[in-house]
């Protein structure tokens, strides 16, 4: 397992915990003081580095200030996890989770701007003006736009 591994213009701010197993694609964006886990039950008394698990966070994800990221988790392309949420499993592509433990609120485009969807199942990025499909509980960009 690689000790961590860091994309093209990933943002590391203030206080970032990195331990081996992280995994970031390109423009991801780490919160001030966040923290990346890679035991799932450490113990001091207890030499378990045979156990890291990898943590892999896919291209554009922003993980907020004071997140923790349990181990063995990814984190979609372009997700938003809200400052001090506790992921314990995996994030939906484009999901915007909060809380502890996280939970799905809604979704995000790739700007980070929350997408409200129409009943077709499509929605606008005011910002980008890129259009959305959310079909089967998974969002991704209009086929006219890739």
């Amino acid at each position: 397992m690689p000790d961590v591994v860091l994309g093209n213009n990933v943002k590391v701010q203030n206080n970032v915990s990195l331990y081996t197993g992280v995994v970031c694609e390109d423009d991801v964006f780490l919160g001030p003081s966040m923290v990346f886990t890679n035991v799932i039950n450490p113990r001091s008394a207890i030499v378990r580095k045979h156990e890291y698990r990898q943590t892999l966070v896919k291209r554009g994800a922003s993980i907020g200030a004071n997140a923790t990221i349990i181990c063995g988790n990814t984190i979609g392309e372009y997700a938003l996890i809200g400052a001090g949420s506790v992921v314990t499993k995996d994030v939906k592509p484009y999901a915007l989770v909060v809380g502890n433990p996280a939970r799905q609120v809604g979704w995000v485009g790739e700007y980070g701007n929350q997408l409200e969807f129409d009943e077709s199942g499509k929605a606008v990025c005011q910002e980008s003006k890129q259009v959305y499909r959310l079909e089967n509980e998974q969002v991704s960009k209009d086929a006219d736009q890739r």
